[in-house]
């Protein structure tokens, strides 16, 4: 995934319009120069992906927006094997047309979209996915820079899952934590769930 999209579109979250107004562009703020991508990172396994969509507990009637969507993987699961809308989202135009192609081969263009895009409209979202280096600027700091903005533009219930937490939501607390083990009992990935405020929490997540 490629996470240099996660913060430019913080960025014009930041700087920009509320939801509503997907595409706005990003006025006078200013990004400094980005490391490059781990390549680890660049592509979520398929493992992780299923899990982080079984912790966010999908269904049918969800719609995934997966912001750094890099070839599709997690998407085309998204409704693959959960039958969910999901939207795929990426600055860099090679993968958005790798994702395409992945998607047209998976059978699943009808219910998947991808776009090359930096300011986002979440107000349809019902899961956001994200995978974060945990160099990445902005979101390991005290700050709690991804709750306000996320929990402003995402309607009440929806889930946040990620693979980072840090300071990144300050005194939000997850409410459920999964230390994913590989096969031979070696860590994988550590998946953290939110649920956006404003109405009872999903079976199993308390």
């Amino acid at each position: 995934m490629t996470w240099q999209l996660i913060v430019c579109a913080l960025a014009l979250l930041v700087a920009g319009p509320a939801r509503g107004t997907p595409g706005a562009r990003q006025g006078g703020s200013r990004i400094d120069p980005l490391p490059p991508v781990p390549r680890h990172l660049m592509f979520v396994p398929r493992d992780v992906a299923e899990r982080m969509l079984d912790l966010a507990q999908l269904t049918r009637s969800d719609v995934v927006y997966d912001l750094g969507c890099g070839n599709g993987r997690l998407s085309i699961l998204a409704a693959q094997k959960y039958g969910a809308r999901s939207v795929g989202v990426d600055t860099d135009p090679k993968r958005i047309a790798e994702a395409n192609a992945n998607a047209e081969k998976a059978r699943v263009s009808n219910r998947v979209r991808f776009v090359r895009q930096g300011a986002i409209d979440l107000s349809e979202a019902t899961v956001v996915t994200m995978v974060i280096p945990q160099s990445a600027p902005w979101l390991t700091g005290n700050g709690g820079l991804l709750q306000p903005l996320l929990t402003g533009r995402l309607k009440a219930g929806a889930r946040i899952v990620t693979n980072f937490v840090a300071g990144s939501m300050k005194d939000w607390k997850p409410d459920r934590v999964d230390r994913f083990l590989d096969p031979r009992g070696k860590p994988r990935a550590i998946l953290y769930l939110w649920t956006v405020p404003g109405r009872a929490p999903r079976p199993g997540t308390e």
